[in-house]
């Protein structure tokens, strides 16, 4: 049952609700974030320290793949993922409409043209059974995107990918942590990306990212290509970028990595508390069976979602729109050929609750008694 508020004026109750709460974290996590950063501050390494190798291992091993590279951020770890395929000008990238930017944006960086293929209206990733048709002589690799915390349907991807000789990016900068028939989101595919922007599941405190691989000449090639392109010191056989994760994010992450497999438990039994509560009311989240979710965002679906949204805000219930506008909409990415009813339902419609591991139940039943009273 839902706690009534009686008489108390939900405007001065609410007041100090967060989107996502990050302070909080912190103060659970003062000592251990605090004295990683002075164990780097004392050493003086701000650039590829020893924390940036430890962490690249830690990673690798909780993801299950051999290789993981440190990026500085995760629209660098899908540049440079595809750089080293060799993806460029004229070439195309199969991938969602609905996403951020960031993923078009680094296709279209390249000089290659992303092509829009429409999502599943269940779970807002890609439909696979869509792909196939999409595929041309040009088409060089695909990138789903794990939206909102739930893998993509790699398997079927990854079936379509092999029939054509295509590698596969899982954009997973909304589902580390999540995993997809018992394996773990970015062991699932050719390359896997993920995004550590500090509001993402596993977090630091700027931006930073990482990809992984199985692959050993992937891994050495795109290596090389997040630090200028070299092998060796001054020697540079590759053009690349300046993508380096720096040590101090590094150290961030490797505090937060001790009670990460604790806030995904969190994360899973806070959005099954949110589908338990909302289900009759509004359209929750559809996470397939097979499938583990970290709820990087709840995202509801609701047919009048700006009037929600409004009357959320005037109760102190901060929400958020993952994402209003498809990339075949947005000026820069504009593809009035693309075929996407499904997006653009969606993007009309969706509408992100207040989601993170530290949401207090009260903080909660908040938000909950108030989309079900509107």
């Amino acid at each position: 049952m839902v706690r009534s508020r009686g008489r108390e004026n939900p405007k001065t109750t609410r007041k100090s609700m967060q989107f996502i709460d990050l302070q909080a974290q912190y103060r659970q996590l003062k000592e251990q974030i605090d004295t990683r950063i002075r164990r780097v501050l004392d050493h003086g390494r701000y650039i590829l320290g020893p924390e940036v190798a430890e962490l690249e291992a830690r990673l690798a091993e909780y993801v299950g793949v051999r290789y993981c590279i440190g990026i500085s951020s995760g629209t660098d770890a899908l540049l440079v993922s595809m750089m080293a395929l060799g993806i460029g000008s004229g070439d195309e990238v199969i991938t969602t409409p609905f996403t951020f930017i960031a993923t078009g944006e680094a296709i279209a960086l390249l000089g290659a043209r992303p092509v829009f293929v429409d999502i599943d209206p269940r779970t807002y990733n890609i439909a696979p059974d869509l792909i196939e048709a999409a595929i041309t002589p040009r088409t060089r690799a695909i990138v789903p995107v794990s939206l909102y915390g739930q893998c993509a349907e790699m398997d079927a991807i990854n079936a379509i990918a092999r029939r054509h000789g295509l590698p596969v990016i899982e954009d997973a900068a909304q589902s580390f942590g999540a995993t997809y028939r018992g394996r773990r989101s970015c062991a699932l595919s050719t390359i896997g990306c993920t995004s550590f922007f500090p509001s993402k599941p596993l977090g630091c405190y700027g931006d930073g990212g990482a990809c992984f691989t199985d692959d050993e000449a992937l891994a050495v090639r795109i290596r090389r290509l997040s630090v200028h392109g070299q092998d060796r010191r001054y020697h540079h056989p590759l053009i690349g970028i300046n993508g380096r994760l720096d040590t101090l994010q590094a150290a961030v992450l490797l505090a937060k990595l001790e009670v990460f497999p604790q806030e995904v438990e969190a994360r899973e039994r806070i959005g099954r508390r949110y589908t338990e509560r909302l289900a009759d009311s509004v359209q929750v989240p559809y996470v397939e069976p097979y499938n583990r979710s970290v709820y990087a965002q709840y995202t509801i679906r609701v047919q009048a979602r700006d009037r929600l949204a409004e009357r959320l805000r005037e109760v102190g219930i901060p929400t958020a729109v993952h994402y209003p506008v498809p990339l075949p909409s947005q000026p820069a990415l504009k593809d009035p050929n693309a075929q996407v009813p499904n997006a653009t339902a969606a993007a009309g419609r969706v509408l992100s609750l207040p989601m993170s591991p530290w949401l207090t139940e009260s903080d909660q039943d908040a938000v909950i008694e108030q989309v079900r009273a509107a």
